[in-house]
């Protein structure tokens, strides 16, 4: 599909990447890796067409369209949620006013005999197969199944998109890219403004419907979940492998003990040639064996080893008092907006030393319920933070507290102690402050450099209860090891609110649920409730908790009175299991049937398939099945939602 071909970049005289060659097929799932600087962005871009290499090329197979999400984009805001997301089908109805013309033309004239006539009505009939072959103005049950898997609610989709977060944005942005089914999709860190259950989604997307795929990300889990192939980026060149990136990492390895091993023999060769050469360099009777030996060394090409930092870094907490028993106790809590609750009877009790997480779709009150935990929003019911308790916070908007006319170093420097203080510089490399970056000054810092210093701050603090908001968001994956680890290390109380379940594996022990106003405790890690609470549709709200889970509830602003009977709790989970399997059941149909249908126009494209009358009998019957699937997903989704 897509060639890229002797590529080359240079920034200042200074090659990032030289000849550099590879071919993206169709359905190819790439995981593109390497250390920060390496050039992953600036591939993308050019593959994408939006950045020219200094030399080299990329050719792609004639009508392939390529879709590309960078990290950060420039977002309008003047149409609703369901607009914005509509103008995926923007060349649907380019293709339809153009259709009505020519009905027009078609009515107004009558010079049917003639070759300029027959010439409109064969473009009429060859644009009205296509439009139909597109899916017609069938399409808004699609955008609505995709803005609802990306996390947005009914109730969101004709709101102006001026009132959305820049995260939410994003969201509206990729809806747009899926929708438009490029032929490959070029994705740089999709997954910093979804949480679990979207991306959940957005791997079953590109794992069944997308074509191909290549992403640059920091989520392990993600890639894993969904890349087949990885390229890694290195010493200037690329290494290609047709493995997920777990198997790469252990290959890499490999890979590099072989290159040490080569390069230290060949560093043994050189020394012995130089060895030589200096020793009988003014004998005349060596003269020759001399003049063979430095044309030997003059022939060596060095042997690189691949960029890694093995280097090995472990942050400890500085000592601080011991808490009580109980950090947190909290009762009855609940918070409402505008007399629109976010969070209800919320009823939950953190130990000394516990490590939970909080987790949910965004908008659902985790933030709500830090804020509570801190004292900054007022709320009704009871929240009593533990004796002796001393909270280090970490959000995003922390990096907005740090002083701008300070450096990097002296930001660090100002509350290092200790053997701290002799390591700083390997403390700030290990948070990608490299070279020159830690003599910069806060004021010129972009915001997820800010993030990182103010996340490195907190680290060297004593606090022994820390609550980190989303701490994964601008760290690579070695940042995020050592900061894993310094938290698993972490003798205090944590509770961390994240969608990164790489992060969380292995780190908490309790996982706290939000969804539909409610709390559910569960114990275990991340990956035990995952698979014991199975993930609720789009608009379910709640998620369900599992029958050995733990579990604190309460009805939040329940409609119609009092709570349901156990008999109508019963029948309803019973309903609520048959629409998820209808759920389920419909977009496995429709997955098969869009495939299908994909392959069939394939054909329909060839000069042979065009002149199938049986395809496209057989492509209006998998439309029509099609429409059928997507109006029983709607219709149960819409139920469940009710429910």
């Amino acid at each position: 599909m897509i060639s890229v071909e002797h590529l080359c970049i240079e920034f200042s005289a200074k090659p990032l990447f030289t000849d550099v060659s590879f071919v993206i097929n169709d359905r190819d799932r790439i995981a593109l890796t390497g250390k920060n600087g390496a050039g992953k962005s600036t591939l993308m871009k050019i593959i994408a067409g939006q950045q020219a290499p200094t030399a080299g090329s990329v050719t792609s197979a004639r009508g392939t369209t390529v879709g590309y999400l960078p990290q950060v984009m420039e977002l309008a805001g003047e149409r609703t949620v369901i607009e914005e997301a509509m103008l995926a089908f923007d060349h649907i109805r380019e293709l339809q006013d153009s259709i009505e013309q020519m009905q027009t033309e078609m009515g107004e004239r009558r010079d049917y005999e003639t070759e300029d006539y027959m010439q409109l009505v064969e473009r009429y009939t060859h644009a009205e197969e296509r439009f139909q072959m597109m899916g017609g103005l069938n399409f808004r049950a699609e955008v609505e199944r995709t803005l609802q898997g990306l996390g947005f609610e009914r109730t969101d989709f004709n709101r102006p998109t001026r009132e959305m977060s820049g995260g939410w944005r994003m969201r509206i942005e990729m809806a747009k890219l899926l929708l438009r089914r490029p032929d490959v999709l070029l994705l740089d860190e999709p997954t910093n403004h979804l949480d679990i259950q979207s991306i959940q989604w957005l791997e079953q997307y590109l794992q069944q419907r997308a074509g191909a795929v290549i992403i640059v990300s920091h989520d392990r889990a993600f890639m894993n979940n969904v890349t087949t192939r990885t390229i890694e980026i290195t010493c200037g060149r690329i290494w290609d492998y047709k493995v997920k990136y777990d198997e790469y990492v252990t290959l890499r390895a490999e890979r590099r003990e072989q290159q040490l091993r080569a390069y230290e023999n060949q560093q043994k060769d050189i020394a012995d040639l130089k060895d030589f050469i200096e020793r009988f360099r003014y004998k005349p009777t060596k003269a020759v064996q001399v003049q063979e030996r430095i044309k030997q060394l003059a022939r060596i090409i060095p042997i690189e080893v691949d960029e890694v930092d093995n280097s090995a870094l472990h942050l400890k907490f500085p000592p601080c008092q011991r808490s009580g028993d109980f950090p947190l106790i909290v009762e009855e809590l609940s918070k409402s907006y505008s007399r629109s609750p976010v969070i209800s009877h919320v009823n939950l009790t953190i130990r000394r030393g516990e490590k939970v997480a909080f987790v949910g779709r965004n908008g659902e009150g985790k933030s709500t319920l830090v804020k509570c935990i801190l004292g900054e929003i007022p709320f009704e019911g009871t929240l009593k933070v533990g004796h002796n308790a001393q909270i280090g916070y970490f959000a995003q908007n922390q990096a907005q507290l740090l002083d701008p006319e300070q450096t990097v170093f002296d930001t660090i420097d100002r509350v290092a102690t200790g053997d701290m203080r002799t390591r700083i510089r390997d403390i700030l490399g290990a948070f990608m402050f490299g070279g020159e970056d830690i003599d910069k000054k806060v004021k010129v810092l972009s915001g997820g450099e800010r993030s990182r210093l103010a996340m490195i701050r907190l680290l060297l603090q004593p606090v022994n209860f820390l609550i980190l908001d989303e701490p994964t968001n601008h760290l690579d994956l070695r940042s995020k090891d050592v900061l894993k680890e310094a938290i698993d290390a972490f003798d205090g109380t944590v509770i961390v609110v994240s969608h990164d379940r790489e992060f969380l594996d292995g780190l908490v022990q309790k996982v706290y649920a939000f969804g539909g106003g409610r709390v559910r405790e569960h114990l275990g890690g991340i990956y035990d409730w995952l698979n014991k609470a199975p993930l609720s549709p789009p608009e379910g709200g709640t998620i369900p908790s599992s029958p050995s889970s733990k579990t604190t509830e309460a009805p939040s602003g329940a409609v119609g009175g009092a709570a349901a009977s156990w008999e109508e709790q019963k029948a309803a989970a019973r309903q609520r299991k048959k629409l998820e399997r209808t759920i389920a059941d419909a977009e496995a149909e429709i997955a098969e049937l869009e495939a299908a249908i994909h392959l069939l126009e394939d054909k329909m494209s060839t000069p042979e398939g065009a002149a199938d009358t049986s395809l496209y009998e057989r492509h209006a019957r998998l439309k029509a099945k099609l429409e059928t699937a997507e109006a029983n997903w709607l219709e149960a989704s819409e139920a469940i939602s009710a429910l």
